[in-house]
């Protein structure tokens, strides 16, 4: 099963590769992510700078169009990873403050995120194999990355209070 789900991921990747060069505006993203409300479950913005990209030569294919997406969840992995990173240092703060002494929330959040990064690839992988009969599955696929990468993003910004 997981050998299928990794051919499955480098045919979808070699099918991107093929494709031109797309990019989006990563403005349009960390915008995006700042004008996303506190306790949103959904950025009502998410897909604007893939929508974008696909308006270029080239976006409007399958494999175009699941470029600009997987470009669009690259600038949202980075968000991820900068409000992972900053929440583990208001853990980290909190657990050597002596403000609980129960738990360490360095360690939990780690732990949780693995588990999320696990759930976020079975979950996609799933939806791909859904698909697996059309060329829809790239996009599909792509596009449940997109989305609970985007989601994740925020959730960890939202677990600082912020």
């Amino acid at each position: 099963m997981r050998q299928g789900m990794m051919v499955a991921v480098l045919v979808c990747t070699a099918q991107v590769a093929a494709a031109q060069e797309l990019s989006v505006d990563r403005q349009i993203v960390r915008q995006c992510f700042e004008n996303t409300e506190i306790g949103a479950l959904y950025p009502p913005c998410l897909g604007q700078a893939s929508g974008q990209c696909q308006d270029q030569p080239g976006g409007s294919t399958t494999i175009g169009i699941t470029e600009c997406i997987l470009a669009e969840t690259a600038e949202w992995d980075a968000i991820l990873n900068e409000e992972y990173r900053a929440t583990q240092q208001a853990n980290e703060a909190a657990d050597t403050g002596g403000q609980s002494p129960v738990m360490d929330r360095s360690d939990a959040l780690r732990d949780a995120q693995r588990a999320w990064i696990a759930f976020r690839d079975a979950d996609c992988g799933a939806r791909y194999a859904m698909w697996q009969d059309g060329t829809i599955r790239t996009i599909v696929g792509a596009n449940c990355t997109l989305t609970m990468t985007a989601q994740r993003a925020i959730d960890l910004r939202d677990m600082r209070g912020n």
